[in-house]
């Protein structure tokens, strides 16, 4: 029977038409890759837009065609955005933290396809020092205001009838303890989890929900954060890679979670970026 079914698909493949062939191993027909994105017509939301990870996703979404809604509190990242993409990026000054104002702006923005929830910060103390004030602010940016986009935008998906994606940026710290981050585990943690149940409860109106969880991020704050060797190393040491992650890694993995016609069976997914950080 075994024997029946192999040769049943050796047979399959031969027959296979040249062009599914060759798009069947990563390549479409013309020789492009098969993974180049897309998203002509599509509006996205990406908070922390002004730097980073963010700013690296609104330029390679307006590349790839589409409209960016970029949030962020900070105007002379605005400014910097829309030098470099034009029209394709609107402008949204707004502190995530604030739900008032981050909801009446999202809401007068208009139609909504893609959000790429990217806002985060890290207040590191020891757990026995961890502050309310401090505990909260990070739960606020880091989850809270995820909550709040993405009811948002799917609320406007919905309503529209039309299919959507949500990519949360997580962290490898939602995974393991690390000193210093009882705020900032706890809501990366919790953001994984805040992840699954949206996949579960939007996954019918056809709206995947998934999470990026990355290492180390070199980017500029990331490169002075960790440029020193004596830091960085025991770190290092448990990347089997033997490197931190670039922005465009994180980016790359954002652009294919978003992509319906390149990750439509993936939802609720926590997708690590870490190199093997998490199988040492």
């Amino acid at each position: 029977m075994l024997t029946r079914i192999v040769r049943s698909a050796q047979v399959a493949r031969s027959a296979m038409p040249a062009a599914a062939a060759v798009i069947s191993r990563g390549y479409a027909a013309d020789g492009a890759s098969a993974l180049e994105f897309r998203f002509d017509g599509k509006r996205a939301v990406v908070t922390g837009a002004g730097k980073g990870i963010g700013y690296d996703a609104c330029v390679a979404l307006t590349k790839a065609g589409a409209e960016v809604i970029a949030v962020t509190r900070t105007q002379a990242d605005l400014d910097l955005l829309m030098e470099e993409c034009g029209d394709a990026i609107i402008p949204a000054l707004v502190d995530i933290s604030d739900v008032e104002h981050t909801t009446a702006v999202l809401e007068a923005a208009g139609d909504i396809d893609l959000v790429v929830n990217n806002a985060g910060i890290a207040s590191l103390q020891p757990f026995l020092e961890t502050t309310t004030t401090d505990f909260d602010q990070v739960m606020a940016i880091n989850l809270r205001a995820a909550l709040v986009v993405s009811q948002i935008a799917a609320r406007n998906m919905i309503a529209r009838g039309v299919s959507g994606s949500i990519v949360n940026v997580s962290s490898q710290a939602s995974k393991v303890g690390l000193v210093d981050h009882a705020s900032y585990c706890a809501s990366k943690g919790a953001l994984d989890q805040l992840s699954r149940v949206m996949a579960v409860e939007l996954g019918p109106q056809k709206i995947r929900t998934n999470c990026v969880n990355p290492t180390v991020v070199l980017t500029a704050m990331g490169r002075l954060a960790w440029s020193d060797p004596v830091k960085a190393e025991p770190m290092l040491s448990r990347i089997p890679v033997g490197r931190f992650a670039e922005t465009e890694d994180v980016v790359n993995a954002i652009l294919f979670l978003l992509s319906e016609d390149k990750s439509g069976m993936c939802n609720g997914v926590c997708l690590p970026i870490d190199g093997g950080f998490l199988t040492t």
